[in-house]
């Protein structure tokens, strides 16, 4: 039997800053099963050809980066080879070349072949912007987790205060309506929920609702 029919898969899409990383973390850590941070690998990538030099307008030369790319998760942390990167790449600027290369074909394609690979026994919560809609079409539940642009802004703010990080709320406020617009624009797997996916707004709710909800939501899913 095909392991996509064995290995069940929660996908949690979103734009930045919706809370869907930590979401994601908390329903598989409830559950038992493995978690894929897929902006992790746009992030890792865009890192990666920073630090090598690599123009992120150089479509081939990134996508070659990705396609190679040293990444494990491991407990929380994300690690770049043997290199803790956890919060190398959690800074802003990475977040923007991050998105600037997400629109490239090539890089998109270079990664597919990576994140399914995490879909592994006994199960998979995946969170990013297609996982549901392209990635694991099949998945058992669809989540699509949003916010307002003023709610991710002060949660994104305090985020990177909280980890030394310099933050400029109407910056960051700007920026996020920015990835927004390129996020939903792009002609390859443009940010859109995923048909049949449960919007959830996070805006005014904490991360253990929106956990418990996912988790009941999966529960009728399941049946």
């Amino acid at each position: 039997m095909s392991r996509d029919l064995v290995y069940p898969v929660i996908t949690i899409d979103g734009p930045t800053a919706s809370g869907k990383g930590t979401v994601a973390h908390r329903v598989a850590k409830n559950l038992g099963f493995h978690y894929l941070d897929s902006g992790a690998l746009y992030r890792l990538t865009a890192l990666s050809a920073i630090e090598q030099g690599i123009a992120l307008t150089d479509e081939a030369a990134v996508a070659d980066l990705a396609r190679a790319l040293p990444c494990r998760f491991v407990k929380g942390h994300v690690y770049l080879g043997q290199i803790d990167v956890t919060d190398a790449v959690r800074a802003e600027a990475i977040g923007v070349a991050a998105s600037k290369i997400a629109v490239l074909p090539a890089v998109r394609k270079a990664l597919v072949e990576l994140q399914v690979s995490f879909r592994q026994a006994p199960g998979l919560v995946a969170d990013g912007r297609d996982m549901g809609t392209v990635i694991f079409p099949d998945a058992v539940q669809k989540i699509f987790l949003t916010a307002s642009v003023a709610a991710r802004a002060n949660r994104r703010y305090k985020q990177l205060i909280e980890k030394g990080f310099p933050a400029n709320m109407e910056d960051l406020v700007k920026d996020l309506s920015e990835r927004d617009a390129r996020d939903s624009a792009r002609t390859e797997a443009p940010l859109k929920p995923a048909p049949g996916a449960y919007i959830l707004d996070t805006s005014e709710i904490t991360a253990e609702e929106a956990v418990y909800q996912i988790l009941v939501l999966y529960a009728m899913a399941s049946k």
